[in-house]
């Protein structure tokens, strides 16, 4: 009598990912053009590695009649000295110290947050006199105009007809 295994150790054939998904190299011969592609890579950075190779900077004419010529031969002497650590300035003395730097940015911070506190949603409301502020508004925006009449608008919309009628066809 054969006994049924609920778990196996090994896969069984419905079990096997691994195998049924099988990568690409195991049907096909992809190894020359693995070797194809990693030769043109390899060739691909040495030609562009080749460049590096030669200075053009350090080769290069001024022209001599440039605006800069003078000043480009001035800066690519090669007998000019190069400095030294003893020509280093000294560190400034004027320069606040660094607890300061911390102190004002906590004042900016603390400025943010007033400003964040002061403009957040809800804790504003109108005071004073709205109705003062209104009248100078109204008053700022000139006189009123009344609604228009029947003519005035007949005649805008005669106007504008006008303008709509295309014109009349060209004689061919």
């Amino acid at each position: 009598m054969k006994v049924r295994v609920l778990f196996r150790l090994c896969a069984s054939s419905h079990k096997t990912t691994w195998d049924m998904n099988a990568l690409d190299r195991k049907f096909m011969n992809v190894g020359k053009s693995m070797m194809a592609a990693r030769f043109l890579g390899v060739a691909a950075v040495a030609a562009l590695l080749s460049g590096c190779v030669t200075n053009p900077v350090a080769s290069a004419k001024v022209d001599p009649n440039s605006p800069i010529a003078a000043e480009v031969a001035k800066l690519t002497k090669n007998d000019r000295d190069y400095p030294t650590f003893s020509e280093i300035p000294p560190a400034p003395t004027d320069l606040r110290p660094v607890q300061v730097y911390g102190q004002r940015a906590q004042t900016v911070v603390a400025a943010r947050d007033r400003l964040q506190a002061a403009t957040a949603p809800n804790t504003w409301a109108l005071t004073g006199n709205t109705t003062a502020f209104a009248a100078g508004a109204r008053r700022a925006a000139g006189p009123d105009l009344g609604p228009s009449t029947a003519a005035d608008t007949e005649a805008f919309a005669n106007a504008v007809r006008k303008r709509a009628t295309p014109p009349p066809p060209a004689n061919r």
